[in-house]
């Protein structure tokens, strides 16, 4: 049972390294409920998917699945600690988290160009991932875990490559890189900025305040003292007088 298991997870490995470029090592994004799976089949997932896949295989996950596991609680600490120990990826997701199974979604859009697995028992997620072409899907069942065979989707979207309808992005990733050895592509090389030619300074054109006049005259000041010292010297001079007269 064991060899045919294998066969099968050779064959439609096959297809994905053919057709959309899947190479090792294999990245297979993990959620919650994988790791729960995990852990009670007793699964080993470091050691088993290795031999499974008869490959080198990086297990990893994102914030939002770490995040969703701490908010259910101790009914899913077990998954948690799987979870863990895997390597995180970086989701766009940073600033508000979002659920596991829409964090998941996003990592493989755009045509999957990191070629990562899904590994998940969440239904819902894995219907919504079979209806875009080129995505590895993995489950467990009966505490063995499964390859997917190719989706409907997948199937039919290889089919039109074959027939030149679409082309791949597996061979759009190829024609660009070799057109880029050849010297075909043109990289746009930096413009340097222009300084631009400044006017004149706006403050030097302003016209030149005038001076304010000191109100106070010099001579004013003198009368001033005048008047400070005719009233410091008038009762000496008034005594003198009068002790004269005397």
């Amino acid at each position: 049972m064991k060899i045919t298991r294998q066969k099968h997870a050779k064959k439609h490995l096959g297809f994905f390294r053919n057709n959309f470029g899947v190479r090792e090592p294999y990245q297979i994004l993990l959620d919650g409920t994988f790791c729960q799976a995990a852990l009670r089949g007793r699964i080993q997932l470091r050691d088993q998917l290795p031999r499974y896949l008869m490959g080198e295989t990086q297990l990893c996950t994102t914030r939002c699945v770490l995040k969703e596991l701490e908010t259910l609680g101790k009914e899913l600490y077990g998954a948690k600690l799987i979870a863990q120990k895997c390597q995180v990826r970086n989701c766009r997701h940073f600033k508000s988290a979002v659920s596991g199974s829409e964090c998941l979604l996003s990592m493989v859009e755009e045509g999957n160009p990191h070629h990562y697995f899904v590994a998940t028992q969440d239904q819902n997620l894995s219907v919504k991932v079979k209806k875009s072409p080129g995505i590895p899907l993995m489950f467990i069942i009966q505490n063995t875990i499964v390859l997917d065979k190719p989706s409907p989707r997948t199937v039919a979207f290889v089919k039109a490559v074959e027939s030149g309808q679409l082309v791949s992005v597996h061979e759009k990733q190829s024609i660009k890189q070799l057109k880029e050895e050849q010297g075909l592509v043109r990289h746009p090389e930096r413009r340097r900025r222009k300084k631009k030619v400044g006017g004149p300074n706006p403050l030097s054109c302003l016209k030149k305040k005038k001076k304010t006049q000191d109100t106070k005259s010099p001579a004013s000041e003198k009368k001033r003292k005048r008047k400070r010292i005719r009233n410091r010297s008038t009762p000496k001079v008034l005594s003198e007088q009068q002790g004269v007269e005397g």
